[in-house]
């Protein structure tokens, strides 16, 4: 993204925004689904994501390239704060009165896609991990961001990403080799690819790298 289109994006222009929501929404949407493997919540994530972009507009820097990893780290931020969000209202649920439940025929349903079964598998998977830990997942291995770029996008050092990504990538293998039905790519890594960059498991097409 050139100069005129940052300094437009700091000064407010409608028009420089939407240009950049079209040309990286799907970025942050996937983004978003991997930090929280939830479609509906991505969304929000995404919606959430592109406000706070506003508001924070004139900390974008004059100078530079893409756009991406500081919306990426924008993203990062709406999640955390969703989760937190999340957990404060699961709290206050839990000090209600239980109700009789009844059985989610859907989510039966569901659950017979292998597909979604996949997907099931991959978030145990991940749900594992440290919340930082997921981060540098999302951000290095299915965002495809640099070392250096991941750390500035999260505001930590470089060699803090790197430790990171090490130990995600430790216990994915430890989980992988203790359940044998877990699907967490790691097969697909030892032939040169890299852990969660199967393409199904985000629904839109993947997003091209600016």
């Amino acid at each position: 993204m050139d100069l005129s289109v940052r300094a437009r994006i700091r000064a407010g222009d409608p028009e420089a925004f939407g240009a950049l929501f079209d040309d990286y929404a799907r970025a942050v949407y996937n983004h978003a689904f991997r930090l929280t493997g939830d479609w509906s919540v991505a969304e929000d994530v995404l919606s959430l994501t592109f406000l706070e972009a506003w508001r924070l507009r004139e900390s974008v820097d004059p100078d530079g390239g893409s756009l991406r990893p500081w919306l990426l780290g924008v993203a990062t931020n709406t999640a955390r704060n969703i989760r937190r969000a999340a957990r404060r209202h699961e709290a206050a649920v839990g000090r209600l009165p239980r109700e009789e439940a009844f059985p989610d025929f859907a989510e039966e349903l569901v659950g017979r896609i292998d597909d979604a079964d996949r997907i099931t598998r991959i978030r145990e998977a991940l749900s594992r991990l440290r919340r930082p830990e997921r981060e540098v997942v999302a951000l290095c291995v299915w965002s495809g961001l640099d070392y250096a770029t991941a750390a500035r996008t999260l505001g930590v050092p470089v060699g803090t990403v790197r430790s990171r990504l090490s130990r995600a990538r430790r216990k994915l293998h430890k989980f992988a080799a203790t359940d044998p039905g877990a699907d967490t790519g790691n097969s697909r890594r030892s032939h040169g690819q890299t852990v969660g960059d199967r393409g199904s498991a985000v629904r839109p097409p993947q997003e091209e790298t600016r």
